[in-house]
């Protein structure tokens, strides 16, 4: 008996950016902020694009410490998001419209504590979550962000959530 041929590698980056893509979309503010994902496999790496309205100090000028803390809490949840549909996303029994319009519960914020560690420059930032813990009630990230240089941070976070109780 034949084996079925493996899904083209083109289709399997369309399914898994559409599904990134639709998860990200149904929050507004993560559009209003600039925030966006690259995809490598299964690890993300977000991006904030530069923005005037995003700095708080004129004078130094920096990034608000507001904004940056929500980039990190933003990094997070979408990290635990994704991890929760990557298996379905992978088994092709979620598809990125079954994602619209808030479709798929996120993890909601228990505490987030963030770490400034320097004024966040006028320029794009960039975050990588890692979960510590994923349990089906609750979990634990550390989302560390930089600019220039991966190991110059300039804030760092580390945050516990509720995670949504799946329906069946």
């Amino acid at each position: 008996m034949p084996r079925p041929q493996p899904e083209p590698v083109q289709v399997v980056k369309q399914r898994r950016d559409a599904a990134l893509k639709a998860m990200v979309e149904g929050v507004p503010y993560v559009q209003w902020l600039g925030i966006s994902f690259d995809r490598r496999g299964d690890e993300l790496t977000a991006i904030l694009s530069y923005d005037e309205k995003l700095i708080g100090n004129p004078l130094l000028p920096a990034i608000h410490g507001g904004v940056t803390a929500a980039f990190l809490e933003v990094t997070a949840i979408v990290e635990l998001g994704w991890s929760m549909i990557w298996d379905e996303v992978e088994a092709k029994k979620l598809e990125p419209e079954d994602l619209t319009a808030g479709a798929l519960r996120l993890p909601k914020t228990i505490d987030f504590t963030v770490d400034y560690l320097r004024s966040g420059l006028p320029r794009d930032a960039y975050a990588r979550a890692r979960v510590n813990r994923l349990g089906r009630r609750y979990a634990s990230v550390h989302v560390e962000a930089w600019q220039d240089n991966r190991s110059r941070l300039f804030a760092q976070a580390t945050g516990h959530f509720l995670m949504p109780q799946r329906d069946g």
